[in-house]
Order: C-alpha cells, then sequence, then structure tokens
C-alpha cells in the first residue's frame, strides 16, 4: 500500500531514496492514519503539521493500531496542515523515518490474533520533517490516504481468502482422518454441506478479490466501490468459513495443537482493518448514489 503510495503520488527524488528500497522489502514501512480519537472519521485526525519559515515541518501527534510500529525503517504519515479549511482538505502526507529524533512507540499491544507482527502506538513529538519529505501537495494528503486504502482493502481480501483456503484445507484433512461412529467425518452428509458451502463462498470471495483488483489497476469508474466490495465480502466470509473449519474440528478446533483457531483468530480483525465492514457499505452506498456502479 506504501509503495503504491509513493509510486503514484511520490516525487522522483522520494522514489529514488525510500521506493526501490520498500520493493525489496529492504526498507519496511507503514501507514500511519488511525488515531487513538480518530478511527472509522479519518478525516477527524489530529496529529499537526507546523510548517517552518525553512519550509520544514514540525509533527506533533500520535497514531494508534500502527501495524510493524517500532520495527518498520519508514512511517508514511498523515497530518493536520490547515486546521482553518474543511476537516479532510487541510491533510497532508509525510515520510517519517524511524531513527528520526522525537519518534518514539508506545508499548506492543496484546491482540486476540495477529501476533506475527507487532502493533503500537506512533507518538510524534516535535519531529521535524523536511519539505522534501512532504508527499504531494499540501491538503492532498486525505486523498492519497483514500486511494491508498483501496489497494490496502485488496490486500486484506486477499490475505482473507488465503487464511480461509489453508483453515478449508487443514479441516478436509482431519475430517477424513477422524472417525466417529465408525466412520470418517467426511462420510457425513452434514459434513459434506459444510465443505460444500465454504468451498463456494471461497470461490466467490476469490473471484470478487480478482475482480476489484483488474478494476483497480484498469482506473475504472467503479474501483473504489469494487475495493470496498470485494473488502467487506472476503474479510466476512472467509471468517465465517474458518469459524466453520474449527467446529468441524470439535473440541480440538479450540485447542492450539490444531491450526484452524489461530485462522479464525488471524481473520476476525479483517472486517476492521483498512476501513471497518460498516464503513465498506457507507462507501458502497455512497458510490451507488454517485452512479459509479
Amino acid at each position: 500500500m506504501n509503495c503504491f503510495v509513493l509510486d503514484k503520488f511520490g516525487s522522483e527524488d522520494q522514489k529514488q531514496r525510500y521506493l526501490q528500497r520498500m520493493t525489496t522489502m529492504e526498507l519496511l514501512s507503514s501507514y500511519c492514519l488511525t488515531e487513538p480519537n480518530s478511527g472509522s472519521d479519518a478525516a477527524a485526525l489530529q496529529t499537526t503539521a507546523t510548517r517552518r519559515e525553512d519550509g520544514s515541518y514540525v509533527l506533533n501527534g500520535a497514531k494508534a493500531f500502527i501495524s510493524g510500529a517500532g520495527t518498520s525503517d519508514v512511517y508514511v504519515v498523515m497530518a493536520r496542515t490547515d486546521p482553518n479549511v474543511d476537516k479532510a482538505r487541510g491533510i497532508s502526507c509525510f515520510l517519517v523515518e524511524k531513527g528520526q529524533e522525537g519518534v518514539s512507540f508506545g508499548k506492543p499491544e496484546v491482540k486476540l490474533g495477529w501476533n506475527s507482527q507487532p502493533t503500537c502506538v506512533v507518538q510524534l513529538d516535535d519531529v521535524v520533517v523536511g519539505e522534501e519529505n512532504r508527499v504531494g501537495e499540501e491538503g492532498q494528503g486525505f486523498g492519497i490516504a483514500m486511494a491508498g486504502l483501496d489497494g490496502g482493502r485488496i490486500n486484506i481480501a486477499t490475505c482473507s481468502v488465503g487464511g480461509a483456503a489453508f483453515a478449508l484445507d487443514s479441516t478436509r484433512e482431519y475430517v477424513s482422518g477422524r472417525s466417529q461412529f465408525n466412520k470418517p467425518l467426511s462420510a457425513f452428509q452434514n459434513t459434506q454441506f459444510k465443505l460444500a458451502d465454504c468451498a463456494t463462498s471461497l470461490a466467490a470471495s476469490r473471484l470478487m478479490v480478482r475482480r476489484a483488483a483488474r478494476a483497480l489497476d484498469a482506473g475504472v469508474a467503479s474501483a473504489t466501490a469494487e475495493c470496498a466490495m470485494a473488502k467487506r465480502f472476503a474479510t466476512d466470509s472467509c471468517f465465517d468459513i474458518a469459524n466453520a473449519c474449527l467446529q468441524l474440528h470439535g473440541g480440538y478446533g479450540y485447542l492450539r495443537d490444531y491450526p484452524v483457531e489461530r485462522v479464525m483468530r488471524d481473520l476476525r480483525v479483517h472486517s476492521i482493518l483498512e476501513g471497518t465492514n460498516e464503513i465498506m457499505r457507507v462507501i458502497i452506498a455512497r458510490e451507488m448514489q454517485r452512479e459509479k456502479i
């Protein structure tokens, strides 16, 4: 997502300094939009970027629920540069490096899932950022953030599809080897119907995500709506698949001896990340009113 932001909106200098190494993962990056008091209402963010006479900016504020915070090298930060205009139009985008003076991190959050990477607060206290590290023009930050989220929603939906596919494969193997009433669980029609429903939902999710990805790549008018639809449908459906797979494991599914409980825990947050699924419905309805779909 951050690579997309720099590729589309970054200067040639920024691409040379950051993008090439980000695409090879020599540099890891984090996207910093959410704050303790601005989640779904992202335009209400309170982090400020005050411009100085030399053209540089001083950033102050905090970003919450930042994936990779403390381990990432670069932070794509949305901050308010003009408090006197409409809240969305007063936001700009900046590149902040981990080692800069004034950048610090809160304690890692203790989470239900997603434990393979840290999540914590990014604190910005009088962090000086040169004008060369502003992405785009002043006031373009909210638009940049929203454009990045279209791709981010494809990413999260794809993660859901992958997790659900793994859960389904694991469950097919489990029900074939587990016997009750003198026959494998896979021989019961109830099991077969559940697996069939899971496979159907998985196929539908995969197709929606691919369609949305093609729309985004092509830059068609319906892309934002299609990304929101794919994210809403795939994250909800794939969590339901993981939950059904856990149920088919019976009591063993609740144990950490089997991977299906981890998949269910990891997928649960996907209906919250990159815009809640309630906000996805708002976006879809708005784009329908605009006759984009």
